[in-house]
Protein backbone atom coordinates (compact mmCIF):
# COMPACT_ATOMS: atom_id res chain seq x y z
CA UNK A 1 0.00 0.00 0.00
CA UNK A 2 2.94 2.40 0.78
CA UNK A 3 3.71 2.15 -2.97
CA UNK A 4 0.38 2.89 -4.00
CA UNK A 5 0.15 5.78 -1.97
CA UNK A 6 3.09 7.54 -3.14
CA UNK A 7 2.73 7.05 -6.37
CA UNK A 8 -1.44 7.86 -6.80
CA UNK A 9 -2.37 11.51 -6.38
CA UNK A 10 -5.25 11.28 -3.18
CA UNK A 11 -4.84 7.70 -2.89
CA UNK A 12 -4.98 7.85 0.79
CA UNK A 13 -8.47 9.71 0.45
CA UNK A 14 -9.59 7.15 -1.51
CA UNK A 15 -8.35 4.55 0.26
CA UNK A 16 -10.04 6.33 3.82
CA UNK A 17 -13.31 6.82 1.15
CA UNK A 18 -13.52 3.06 0.76
CA UNK A 19 -15.39 0.58 2.67
CA UNK A 20 -12.76 -2.12 1.13
CA UNK A 21 -9.56 -2.45 -0.23
CA UNK A 22 -8.57 -5.90 -2.20
CA UNK A 23 -4.58 -6.29 -2.42
CA UNK A 24 -2.78 -7.89 -4.40
CA UNK A 25 0.94 -7.82 -4.01
CA UNK A 26 1.95 -10.14 -6.65
CA UNK A 27 0.58 -11.09 -9.68
CA UNK A 28 2.48 -13.35 -11.68
CA UNK A 29 1.40 -12.44 -15.78
CA UNK A 30 3.65 -15.48 -18.66
CA UNK A 31 2.62 -15.90 -21.96
CA UNK A 32 3.35 -17.30 -25.59
CA UNK A 33 0.72 -16.68 -27.47
CA UNK A 34 -1.90 -17.01 -24.57
CA UNK A 35 -1.58 -14.96 -21.69
CA UNK A 36 -2.35 -16.39 -18.43
CA UNK A 37 -2.14 -14.40 -14.77
CA UNK A 38 -2.70 -15.54 -10.90
CA UNK A 39 -1.83 -13.82 -7.76
CA UNK A 40 -3.28 -14.10 -4.33
CA UNK A 41 -4.51 -11.08 -2.00
CA UNK A 42 -6.14 -10.14 0.90
CA UNK A 43 -9.49 -8.50 1.37
CA UNK A 44 -9.17 -5.70 4.57
CA UNK A 45 -12.10 -3.65 5.75
CA UNK A 46 -11.47 -1.01 8.53
CA UNK A 47 -7.50 -1.89 7.99
CA UNK A 48 -7.95 -5.60 9.09
CA UNK A 49 -7.81 -8.80 6.73
CA UNK A 50 -11.69 -10.40 6.55
CA UNK A 51 -10.41 -13.11 4.21
CA UNK A 52 -7.91 -13.99 1.49
CA UNK A 53 -8.52 -14.58 -2.38
CA UNK A 54 -7.25 -15.58 -5.03
CA UNK A 55 -7.27 -13.94 -8.78
CA UNK A 56 -6.88 -15.74 -12.30
CA UNK A 57 -7.11 -14.18 -15.87
CA UNK A 58 -6.57 -15.46 -19.19
CA UNK A 59 -5.39 -13.00 -22.85
CA UNK A 60 -5.36 -13.87 -25.91
CA UNK A 61 -2.81 -12.37 -28.85
CA UNK A 62 0.66 -11.81 -29.35
CA UNK A 63 2.56 -12.17 -25.98
CA UNK A 64 5.76 -13.43 -25.03
CA UNK A 65 7.72 -13.47 -21.65
CA UNK A 66 6.46 -12.90 -17.70
CA UNK A 67 6.01 -10.55 -15.51
CA UNK A 68 4.78 -9.59 -11.93
CA UNK A 69 2.68 -6.86 -10.85
CA UNK A 70 0.44 -5.26 -8.45
CA UNK A 71 -3.07 -4.97 -8.03
CA UNK A 72 -5.03 -2.73 -5.69
CA UNK A 73 -8.89 -2.91 -6.14
CA UNK A 74 -10.88 0.10 -3.85
CA UNK A 75 -14.83 -1.01 -3.02
CA UNK A 76 -16.21 2.38 -2.84
CA UNK A 77 -19.93 1.26 -1.54
CA UNK A 78 -20.87 -1.20 0.74
CA UNK A 79 -23.74 -2.60 -1.94
CA UNK A 80 -20.63 -3.43 -4.00
CA UNK A 81 -18.80 -4.95 -1.20
CA UNK A 82 -20.73 -6.66 -0.14
CA UNK A 83 -22.21 -8.39 -3.84
CA UNK A 84 -18.37 -9.34 -4.05
CA UNK A 85 -18.09 -10.57 -0.68
CA UNK A 86 -21.21 -12.79 -0.95
CA UNK A 87 -19.85 -14.42 -4.49
CA UNK A 88 -18.12 -17.80 -4.80
CA UNK A 89 -16.83 -16.87 -8.55
CA UNK A 90 -16.46 -13.37 -9.26
CA UNK A 91 -15.82 -12.20 -12.42
CA UNK A 92 -14.51 -8.69 -13.62
CA UNK A 93 -17.03 -7.33 -16.35
CA UNK A 94 -19.79 -9.66 -15.30
CA UNK A 95 -20.87 -9.92 -11.83
CA UNK A 96 -19.25 -6.09 -11.69
CA UNK A 97 -17.12 -3.51 -13.23
CA UNK A 98 -13.84 -2.16 -11.74
CA UNK A 99 -13.18 1.20 -13.14
CA UNK A 100 -9.34 2.08 -13.79
CA UNK A 101 -9.33 5.47 -12.71
CA UNK A 102 -8.08 7.94 -15.37
CA UNK A 103 -5.83 11.08 -14.25
CA UNK A 104 -6.06 14.75 -15.63
CA UNK A 105 -3.68 17.21 -15.81
CA UNK A 106 -0.63 16.60 -13.63
CA UNK A 107 -1.58 13.10 -13.01
CA UNK A 108 -4.60 14.22 -10.21
CA UNK A 109 -7.72 12.63 -9.56
CA UNK A 110 -10.92 14.86 -8.32
CA UNK A 111 -11.91 12.29 -5.58
CA UNK A 112 -15.30 13.81 -5.25
CA UNK A 113 -15.83 12.72 -9.18
CA UNK A 114 -15.27 8.95 -8.63
CA UNK A 115 -18.29 7.55 -8.62
CA UNK A 116 -17.54 4.19 -9.72
CA UNK A 117 -18.43 1.62 -7.01
CA UNK A 118 -14.95 -0.12 -7.81
CA UNK A 119 -12.03 1.13 -8.73
CA UNK A 120 -8.65 -0.42 -9.54
CA UNK A 121 -4.67 0.18 -9.66
CA UNK A 122 -2.12 -1.83 -11.43
CA UNK A 123 1.44 -1.37 -11.21
CA UNK A 124 4.27 -3.07 -12.75
CA UNK A 125 8.27 -2.70 -11.50
CA UNK A 126 8.23 0.62 -12.86
CA UNK A 127 4.89 2.28 -11.69
CA UNK A 128 1.35 2.71 -12.53
CA UNK A 129 0.12 1.29 -15.24
CA UNK A 130 -2.31 3.30 -17.01
CA UNK A 131 -3.92 1.22 -20.19
CA UNK A 132 -5.05 -2.16 -18.21
CA UNK A 133 -8.15 -3.63 -17.60
CA UNK A 134 -9.21 -6.22 -15.07
CA UNK A 135 -12.08 -6.93 -17.84
CA UNK A 136 -12.05 -11.15 -17.13
CA UNK A 137 -10.08 -11.14 -13.88
CA UNK A 138 -11.86 -13.89 -11.73
CA UNK A 139 -11.77 -13.72 -8.25
CA UNK A 140 -12.53 -16.41 -5.52
CA UNK A 141 -11.62 -16.94 -1.31
CA UNK A 142 -9.15 -19.17 -0.56
CA UNK A 143 -7.52 -20.47 3.01
CA UNK A 144 -4.88 -18.90 3.52
CA UNK A 145 -2.79 -21.19 5.97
Amino acid sequence: MERFYAEVPAARELADRSVGILVFPRVYKAGLGVGFAAGDGALQVHGQTVQYYRTTSASFGFQIGAQGRTEIVLFRTQEALDKFRASQNWQAGIDGSIAVVQFGVGKSIDTDNVRDPIIGFIFDNKGLMYDLSFKGAKYWKIDKQ
